[in-house]
C-alpha cells in the first residue's frame, strides 16, 4: 500500500472517531410529549347571610287624642336579603317594637278622660351590641310618660337572634343541659352591683338567680350583658344597671356546640 493511500486511511479513521465521541458527549435535549397542565379556576368562597344584609333603622311616629299622646319609635331592620331567616328577624324585631307600644297604649287608655295639659309620650330605640357574625343581640330602650305622672318611666327589651338557624336565643340554649347558669350570673352580678353606690342592699333581691331577674341579656364582644331595669337593684334616681358577665366566668358552664361555642376558644 503506497504511502498516501495509507495517510487517507488514516485520516478516515480519525474522522470516524472524532464524531463518535461529539455524538457521546453532546447532552441529550430532552422533548416533553405531555399536554401542558391546566391551571384551575379559583372556587368561590360561598358568602355567609351575615354578609350579605345590612341593619337598618326604620322610624315610625303616631299622634294620639284624647289623651295627647306622642309616640316615636325606630325598629331594626335586615336588608340585602329575601331569605326566610332575615325575614325572620324582620318580623320578631317589628313584633317586639309594636308589643311595647300596644302595652303603653293600654295603659294610656285606662287614665282619666279628664284633659291634662300635658301631653303623654313614649319612645323606642334600639341598639346593636353583637359583633358581626350570625348572632345579631339587640338591646331597646324606652322611655314613656303618661300625663300627670311624677317622672317619666323607663324599661329595656332584647332579642337575640342566631341568623345561620333562623331562630330565637333563649338563655337556657348558650349553657349546658343541668347547669346553674343563673346562680353564676347572679352570684358575679350581685358581687359587681355591690360595689356600686346605689343602695344595692335594699334591693338585692332584684339580682336573685331568678328567669324574671335575668330576662333582659345581650351577646357583646366582652361578655354577657345583663340589664337591670330601674327599681330592680336600686332606686329611680340611680336609673337602669348592666352588668356584663366575662366568658371567661361562665368558660365552665357554657355550652361548646351553642351560640357562643366561638366565645370560649
Amino acid at each position: 500500500m503506497n504511502r498516501n493511500r495509507k495517510t487517507s486511511l488514516l485520516m478516515s479513521f480519525i474522522l470516524i472517531i472524532t464524531s463518535a465521541c461529539s455524538a457521546l458527549a453532546a447532552p441529550a435535549i430532552a422533548t416533553s410529549t405531555a399536554a401542558p397542565t391546566a391551571t384551575g379556576a379559583p372556587t368561590a368562597t360561598p358568602v355567609s347571610l351575615y354578609q350579605q344584609v345590612t341593619l337598618t333603622s326604620v322610624p315610625s311616629e303616631e299622634d294620639g287624642q284624647s289623651p295627647d299622646s306622642k309616640i316615636t319609635a325606630q325598629t331594626p331592620k335586615l336588608t340585602g336579603s329575601a331569605d326566610p331567616r332575615v325575614q325572620g328577624f324582620n318580623k320578631e324585631a317589628s313584633d317586639l317594637v309594636q308589643s311595647v307600644i300596644a302595652d303603653y297604649k293600654k295603659n294610656l287608655a285606662q287614665m282619666p278622660a279628664t284633659p291634662i295639659t300635658a301631653s303623654s309620650t313614649f319612645d323606642v330605640k334600639y341598639k346593636s351590641l353583637s359583633s358581626p357574625g350570625n348572632i345579631v343581640s339587640i338591646k331597646f330602650d324606652t322611655e314613656g310618660y303618661v300625663a300627670g305622672m311624677a317622672h317619666p318611666f323607663h324599661m329595656s327589651y332584647t332579642l337575640n337572634y342566631d341568623l345561620a338557624k333562623g331562630k330565637d336565643i333563649a338563655l337556657s340554649d348558650i349553657f349546658l343541659p343541668n347547669t346553674d347558669y343563673l346562680g353564676a350570673l347572679s352570684k358575679y352580678c350581685d358581687a359587681q352591683l355591690n360595689t356600686r353606690n346605689i343602695d344595692f342592699q335594699d334591693f338585692s333581691q332584684g339580682a336573685d338567680p331568678t328567669p324574671t331577674n335575668y330576662k333582659n341579656w345581650n351577646i357583646t364582644p366582652d361578655g354577657l350583658m345583663i340589664t337591670f331595669d330601674e327599681y330592680q337593684v336600686a332606686a329611680y334616681v340611680a336609673g337602669p344597671q348592666t352588668v356584663t358577665v366575662p366568658y371567661n366566668e361562665l368558660k365552665s358552664l357554657i355550652n361548646p356546640d351553642g351560640p357562643l361555642a366561638n366565645f370560649t376558644h
